[in-house]
């Protein structure tokens, strides 16, 4: 908190800068940028040319007006982008803080915020820069943020100051504070900080719990305090940030090639033409010098030749014509009309349309190989929404017509009336009345099923008036499993650190919370145990269906079958599924097991491996009640348009920050993972070697496979092993998952190429719990190997990375802001519009761009080698064979007018006009009408294109069997593959029902369990018995706890239990 100190250190300030160009650079670097075009840097060398007499035979005025038009034009276009980058960066950094300064907060824009300046943060708001975070209005210095900008996960997370300036929550208190934080150099590592702060002779350890990174927005707290860390290009969010990078399309790059050809040819033929010259001048010339004296600084032929070759440089120079890139440029600017105006790509929800913010791209899109895209709110809504439910044996859910048959769901079908419920969420939408109508019969199976909804969480609620619930839930999933609970009549009203208090239809009751079985990786379930105002003691249980199912009492056993079918059918649909279950506990067993975990809680050694021995003692012999089945609902039309973006033989990855389950789901979701496939890799391991051995072993189970698939000679696949053919002929289907600890390792370089064969031999990729950064060099990864252009699709600030590194960048416009848009080329609202984008703009932008590619050389070739010609008839002296004044008129005439006028005249001579007034000069009246009608004549016509095309044709057919392309071979393989051996490859398709069902939904990061029961996070503090007092002591240690348990790597769950176990 002191500037002045803090100057001398030359910290970044906060001022962040997205633009490419400012006033004084955008002319030097934009003509760079320009020059980089060989075509443009020729020119000038030609203009250069033509201002010396001696060699010229045109104006230099020919030259520099086109190519300023060129550069002027181009410069306007990309000043238009920056400037929109400008402004994007001048509303940011214009937003307001509260900063203390002088004993006061005084409000300041986000960019003279100053690395060491304590700033007051309030609800709702966007963090300015990264923070240590020192006190706020929660009890305990506890805050909660959301971090859709950095991961794109909603849900909430919490972070929590250090004690000893968790009571700073006065100004005054602030501005003695004194400390000094030393801490790590700025990077861009998301998930870690390492630091340092020393106060009041103390040191006192910091870590990324303790900060609030750029980006993050402050939630369900009132206010907090913190002192600036990291700011503007040093915070961890730019630093994730890549660098704007000048995109160019391959054709650009093409064209470049083909000046240079072009250039050399054009040498060439001037080197022909000089030699001509020479020789001419020889033989001939000193004949003619009376007549056509040498020029006093020409001395002999040869030099006569020598200038005759620069004469000949300018002359032919419209070999590569300049106004080529302009025709380019207007050809662009025109498909990105086409793309601005296209109605089908127009969201009538948000009023949005698609927008082209290049024009330099729109061919690249058909050429697009790779798409690397988001998951949350790119592929989905990022709404959970309880679909389903099977209770007691009983599926709930499906809606059936008179006959008894089930009716498709849509926006018309009725919903269930919870008129009945005034405490009813009003957006909650469930379409079958009879789980209304089981729920209202008491001590039902149904009302136990959902009273462990509504218990069994660790949701927080807040009523803001009376009725006006408002759950706020660490994860999505868990706020609509309460939101459902809360609808058909079990209401979550309040909790306290030992109670929870419900409204069970329409009756309040209070249960004992006596103890919390948080969730984690291994264990993939959370249970809690209550004491009911009947004084009995249940023990509530959720989790993934192979984890229950394993614990049930036998009672349960012929309950688990059915409800095994009912999961399998809902994942089938791609919902993700809990199964739930409960127990009784007598008071004796309760208070043993009680006292076991009292000692176990306070051991130092294995205390984890301890604390899950004993949760795993309580939790067998559980009685199933059912399961539930969420919709994280996809965004419209997306299965579709991946299954056709994959038979256009284009590859997704999806790139995603969420869990590796919630990912996996959503792949089922899509279809881009299905049961039939052949195997689905998943990478987790935690070191390198664990990470190469995971991946070789993946590598040669494919390529192991696909041998023995094929021909069964493996001598003859050992050969193809190495070939470029081989990968493409593999028709078996795999996936591969990779986590982002795993995926840190793969990106080695002594890793990279292994990820990458591997990653190219799967059909679906994707990467789970990936930074910004991570995204951005994968995509380079494949950019730079594999030379394909790749697309990067995304909606959120985690995202602005990789669409900087793709060739081309796609921003959607949802719910995580504009900062994906603003640094995109493309923007829509839907990621279904991706389909139309590339397969018809993208497809016909490169059609149109290559015939017109075409056209226009073969019309500047004939066009110059006409002058090339006329050498040889005007002793090689680069006269012109055409007149200056018209040949530009007459080109454009030709060009333009000549079918015009073909029809024009046609049509004309032979009109009923012309027969009237001529009608002995006219006399073929309708002769052109009635030609047209007849069928000979269109006969005559279509023989002729015959005629023309069938040598093509034939010629084409047989380059397949003489010359075969790389892609004939590849399809001849795939054909004699399928014949060969089609049965042996159907047997190696397996089916794995449970890869989804065993996906389990939770989202939230473990420790909210200890953070609830220690009653840190409760506002105010209404139990002041010794016995909740004694409560809080024991879980003195719950941060540390969190701490160490978020520092371990979950290991992979077990193998999911086959068929025949249930069967």
């Amino acid at each position: 908190n002191a500037r002045e100190y803090n100057e001398k250190f030359s910290y970044a300030n906060n001022h962040i800068k997205t633009s490419k160009y400012n006033v004084f650079t955008f002319l030097p670097i934009n003509l760079f940028e320009q020059f980089q075009r060989v075509a443009n840097a020729y020119f000038v060398v030609l203009l250069i040319l033509q201002l010396i007499p001696e060699v010229s035979s045109l104006s230099w005025f020919t030259t520099i007006v086109p190519l300023v038009l060129v550069l002027v034009i181009t410069a306007v276009k990309d000043a238009t982008d920056d400037y929109f980058r400008h402004k994007s960066d001048r509303q940011v950094n214009n937003r307001q803080s509260q900063v203390l300064i002088r004993g006061s907060l005084q409000k300041e824009k986000w960019m003279n915020v100053r690395v060491g300046d304590i700033i007051k943060l309030e609800n709702n708001q966007f963090v300015a820069a990264d923070i240590l975070l020192l006190c706020s209005s929660e009890p305990y210095g506890l805050c909660y943020i959301e971090t859709a900008e950095l991961d794109g996960e909603t849900n909430l997370k919490v972070r929590q100051a250090l004690s000893v300036t968790s009571d700073l929550g006065d100004v005054s208190k602030l501005m003695d504070f004194d400390g000094e934080v030393i801490c790590e150099p700025p990077n861009n590592k998301l998930d870690k900080f390492t630091g340092t702060l020393h106060w009041r002779d103390n040191k006192y350890s910091l870590d990324n719990e303790k900060m609030l990174l750029r980006g993050c927005v402050l939630r369900n707290t009132e206010w907090c305090f913190g002192m600036v860390i990291f700011a503007g290009l040093q915070t961890k969010l730019m630093q994730n940030c890549g660098r704007t990078k000048f995109k160019r399309t391959s054709i650009d790059k093409l064209m470049n090639t083909l000046v240079l050809w072009i250039f050399a040819f054009l040498i060439c033929m001037g080197v022909i033409l000089a030699i001509g010259n020479t020789i001419w001048e020889t033989c001939v010339g000193r004949k003619f010098e009376l007549f056509l004296p040498w020029d006093k600084f020409q001395s002999s032929a040869v030099f006569s030749g020598f200038l005759t070759f620069w004469s000949y440089i300018i002359i032919l120079n419209t070999v590569v014509p300049i106004s080529l890139y302009v025709s380019v440029e207007v050809l662009r600017l025109g498909h990105s009309f086409f793309i601005n105006w296209d109605q089908k790509m127009y969201h009538n929800a948000s009023d949005t349309p698609a927008e082209a913010r290049t024009t330099t791209l729109n061919e690249e899109l058909g050429q697009v190989e790779f798409i690397f895209s988001d998951k949350t709110g790119t592929l989905t809504q990022n709404i959970m929404v309880f679909s389903k439910c099977s209770i007691n044996g009983q599926t709930y859910g499906d809606v059936y017509d008179e006959f008894n048959q089930k009716v498709e769901i849509t926006e018309k079908t009725a919903c269930v009336d919870f008129s009945f419920n005034p405490l009813c969420d009003k957006a909650f939408k469930f379409y079958d009345c009879s789980l209304v109508e089981a729920v209202k019969q008491q001590g039902s199976a149904v009302q136990d099923f959902f009273r462990l909804l509504a218990l069994c969480h660790t949701v927080m609620p807040e009523e803001k008036s009376e009725g006006n619930l408002v759950y706020q839930a660490q994860s999505p999933d868990e706020g609509a499993l309460v939101t459902a609970a809360r609808n058909f009549g079990f209401i979550f009203r309040a909790r306290t650190p030992e109670t929870i208090t419900l409204c069970e239809m329409g009756r309040a009751a209070t249960y004992e919370l006596l103890a919390i079985l948080d969730f984690n990786n291994v264990r993939k379930r959370m249970s809690v145990i209550v004491r009911n105002p009947q004084g009995q003691i249940k023990l509530y249980c959720k989790g993934a269906d192979t984890i229950i199912f394993d614990r049930l009492d036998p009672s349960s056993e012929d309950l688990m079958y059915a409800t095994s079918e009912h999961l399998s059918e809902f994942a089938g649909e791609g919902l993700r599924t809990l199964a739930l279950a409960y127990k009784d506990l007598s008071e004796e067993y309760y208070q043993v097991w009680q006292k076991k975990l009292h000692y176990v809680s306070t051991v130092i050694e294995n205390r984890e491996e301890q604390l899950a021995a004993l949760y795993e003692e309580v939790e067998q012999g559980m009685k199933l009640l059912g399961a539930t089945a969420i919709e994280d609902k996809l965004q419209e039309g997306v299965p579709d348009t991946i299954a056709c973006l994959n038979l256009a033989d284009i590859k997704i990855w999806v790139l995603t920050g969420d869990k590796l389950e919630t990912a996996m789901s959503i792949g089922y979701s899509c279809n881009m993972l299905r049961d039939d496939m052949n195997e689905v890799f998943v990478i987790s391991g935690l070191t390198q070697l664990e990470v190469q051995q995971q991946l070789r072993n993946a590598k040669e189970n494919i390529l192991g496979l696909s041998r023995v698939s094929s021909t069964g000679d493996v001598e003859k696949d050992d050969m193809f092993a190495e070939d470029s053919v081989f990968e493409e002929t593999i028709i078996s289907e795999y996936a591969l998952v990779i986590s982002g600890h795993s995926l840190a390792h793969a990106l080695e370089p002594q890793l990279e190429h292994t990820l990458l064969d591997l990653a190219c031999l799967c059909k679906t990729v994707i990467c789970c719990r990936v930074t910004p950064m991570q995204k951005a060099q994968v995509v380079e990864l494949v950019r730079r190997h594999k030379m394909a252009v790749t697309l990067a699709v995304g909606d959120g600030a985690n995202d602005v990375s990789m669409i900087k590194t793709a060739h081309i960048g796609v921003g959607i416009s949802g719910q995580e802001g504009m900062q994906a848009v603003l640094a995109s080329d493309y923007s829509f609202a839907q990621f279904r519009y991706l389909q139309r984008l590339l397969l018809v703009h993208g497809r016909w932008s490169y059609f149109r761009m290559c015939n017109f590619l075409a056209y226009f050389f073969y019309k500047n070739f004939a066009f110059t080698l006409v002058h090339f010609w006329y050498g040889f008839f005007c002793g090689f002296s680069a006269q012109i064979g055409l007149d200056t004044h018209y040949w530009t008129a007459v080109n454009h005439l030709f060009m333009w007018g000549s079918l015009i006028v073909y029809f024009a005249i046609l049509f004309a001579m032979q009109s009923d006009g012309l027969f009237g007034i001529f009608p002995s000069n006219f006399p073929f009246i309708g002769t052109a009408r009635n030609c047209l009608s007849e069928k000979s004549v269109w006969l005559v016509i279509l023989l002729t294109t015959v005629v023309c095309i069938l040598p093509g044709l034939v010629l084409s057919f047989l380059r397949v069997d003489l010359f075969p392309t790389l892609t004939d071979k590849v399809r001849h393989l795939q054909q004699s593959r399928k014949k060969q051996r089609p049965q042996e490859q159907n047997l190696r398709r397996v089916r794995r029902t449970s890869s989804r069902r065993s996906a389990y939904a939770f989202s939230h990061q473990q420790g909210y369990g200890e953070l609830i029961t220690s009653g840190k996070n409760m506002r105010v503090s209404t139990l002041s018995s010794t016995h909740s007092l004694e409560r809080i002591a024991q879980s003195s240690s719950w941060i540390e706890n969190i701490l160490k348990r978020k520092n371990e790597v979950s290991a992979e769950p077990a193998e999911s239990h086959k068929a025949d176990r249930l069967k």
